[in-house]
């Protein structure tokens, strides 16, 4: 991400460099989003609002005496399960295709808006400040979504394509012809306000991260002006680094995850769904405020150690193109 260069009183990482940096740690994101992916499969099917059909009615006793039906989520490996036993083991890679695809033209987008934002921004704020690296982020995230949600929508559906084993499986070309039928190119764009509200989690991350991570600057410098010792980097600064990206993003995706509950409802076929706030809303009434964190645990365990891992290999790459 453009703004992880950033360590306050830090030089700026040169143009060149930052490129690299980015393309080292966009690697290591790419190779650990496939390697996680039926996670993310999984986290879809949770969110969605077929999700209830996993699951057995419950018969509880009503006071009066008359018998009524709940039915409960399911969790996260009981849906692996029923995806492996009721559907092909490779249901667990469905929109992989058109994931990758999208990974490519979505982070170079999302790098060259970032870098214009930031050549832009340093004329009006501190060059390279907290600002500066925080406003990038969040407008070269509004450009990539704005250019890639028709992408993201058919991995959505595709993902979503609940068939029995042994039925013929959609394909991506096939669902780009369904979508277009059912309402023309407008609907590809279903979801994107939904994407546009996930930027608050950007936001959030980024302050959270610089904040930890002043702190663990801070009390290292102290540390060694009190012993006498000169400042070197160690193995234990890109741990905290770690730890840091951990919790930033714990934090982060737990307050802005209903936005994915909502997107992923806009993005199914035949949905009652229109808007955020009414899609908000109605699965709050319908299910209870609990259902808009359906899937949370499987995205933080795919997320969290995909983030540390690409924000340290950053930080180390960084450190190492500086000497």
């Amino acid at each position: 991400m453009c703004f992880l260069g950033f360590r306050p009183g830090s030089h700026p990482v040169p143009r060149m460099s930052e490129g690299l940096t980015l393309e080292y740690s966009g690697c290591g994101g790419t190779v650990g989003a496939i390697l996680t992916y039926p996670l993310d499969v999984v986290k879809t099917r949770l969110q969605s609002s077929s999700v209830t059909l996993y699951m057995p009615e419950v018969q509880l006793n009503a006071m009066a005496g008359a018998s009524v039906n709940r039915v409960v989520s399911p969790g996260p490996l009981h849906c692996l399960k029923v995806i492996l036993e009721k559907e092909e083991p490779h249901s667990l890679f469905r929109g992989l295709g058109p994931k990758i695809v999208g990974v490519a033209p979505s982070r170079a987008i999302y790098f060259a808006a970032c870098s214009n934002c930031k050549e832009k921004l340093n004329g009006v704020f501190d060059p390279d400040s907290t600002q500066v690296h925080m406003i990038s982020a969040a407008v070269a995230r509004f450009t990539a979504i704005t250019a890639t949600n028709p992408i993201w929508l058919i991995k959505t559906r595709l993902q979503l394509d609940a068939r029995k084993r042994g039925e013929k499986q959609m394909g991506a070309f096939e669902c780009i012809h369904k979508v277009y039928q059912t309402d023309g190119l407008k609907r590809f764009y279903r979801g994107m306000s939904a994407s546009y509200a996930g930027i608050s989690e950007t936001v959030i991350h980024f302050v959270i991260y610089e904040n930890i991570k002043q702190k663990l600057l801070e009390c290292k410098t102290t540390s060694r002006i009190e012993n006498g010792e000169e400042s070197v980097k160690e193995a234990s600064d890109f741990v905290g680094m770690m730890l840091a990206a951990a919790t930033s993003k714990t934090c982060a995706t737990t307050i802005s995850y209903p936005h994915e509950v909502v997107r992923t409802r806009l993005c199914e076929e035949g949905t009652k769904y229109r808007s955020f706030f009414q899609t908000l809303s109605l699965v709050a009434q319908e299910e209870g405020y609990g259902s808009l964190y359906h899937g949370l645990t499987t995205h933080l365990v795919r997320q969290i150690p995909n983030t540390a891992i690409m924000m340290a290999t950053y930080e180390l790459v960084v450190y190492l193109l500086n000497g």
